[in-house]
């Protein structure tokens, strides 16, 4: 169910001392379910990251669908089977000396912290309760997610997409930490956003990050050729910036 250190990004995690389990879903309303309530007024939906690294072969996709259609169409032994995921984790981390770290929305914008979870006869208000001990964190495009967990960390994520822009703007006025895609690591400015800028892209260790901060990434996967608003060119916002004065 959960892809583990698979891809270079979370590997880096482990020399922070965290073992990363991630669950990817098919994203925006590729599988007839709505899985990324922002994705159209975010413009996210072709750069979006469902199509780079392994997400590239069509197995992955596949995988990633069938888990989709069982997580909506059978939730009760959807749910059991990440349960037995993430205590697997646990015991992997275990054996290696790691810190567990999980995060639900590879690929997906769902709110976690609302969706119920029964086990052993007993119900939880959500998987994070079931786990109090294990961190888990997400990256969202929806900036009123509150009561979230604390166990759970959120990561604000940003597009430049002009009916967005209120939601970036109740992101930073709750103090959220805020995640940018550059076009390349030279576009990276000290700040942004009236706010400073760290480095994110050398792990995907987000949770132990200031809040009230940019965190800058670079294009990858289709992201890379997109030219939308989802990804920050920064000659050609200063060129914008210049012309709307």
């Amino acid at each position: 169910m959960l892809s583990i250190s698979n891809d270079a990004k979370t590997v880096k995690g482990q020399a922070y001392g965290f073992l990363t389990g991630i669950l990817y879903l098919t994203p925006a309303d590729l599988s007839g379910h709505q899985l990324c309530a922002m994705a159209e007024l975010a413009e996210c939906k072709t750069p979006c990251l469902n199509m780079a690294g392994r997400g590239v072969f069509n197995i992955v996709q596949i995988a990633r669908l069938a888990k989709t259609d069982w997580f909506f169409n059978d939730r009760e032994s959807f749910m059991a089977e990440l349960i037995d995921s993430i205590k697997a984790l646990v015991r992997q981390a275990m054996r290696q000396d790691l810190t567990p770290l999980v995060r639900l929305n590879g690929t997906s914008d769902i709110r976690w912290e609302s969706i119920p979870v029964t086990y052993q006869g007993i119900t939880y208000p959500n998987i994070m309760a079931l786990f109090p001990d294990v961190q888990f964190y997400d990256y969202t495009k929806l900036a009123n997610r509150k009561n979230v967990p604390s166990n759970y960390d959120l990561t604000f994520s940003y597009s430049g997409a002009p009916a967005f822009q209120k939601y970036v703007n109740q992101a930073i006025d709750a103090g959220m930490r805020v995640a940018v895609v550059f076009r390349t690591v030279a576009d990276i400015p000290k700040s942004f956003l009236g706010l400073r800028v760290i480095p994110g892209d050398n792990s995907d260790i987000r949770h132990i990050e200031p809040k009230n901060k940019i965190v800058a990434l670079y294009a990858k996967g289709p992201a890379r050729y997109d030219t939308g608003p989802f990804v920050v060119d920064t000659l050609k916002r200063v060129i914008q910036i210049k012309l709307a004065a």
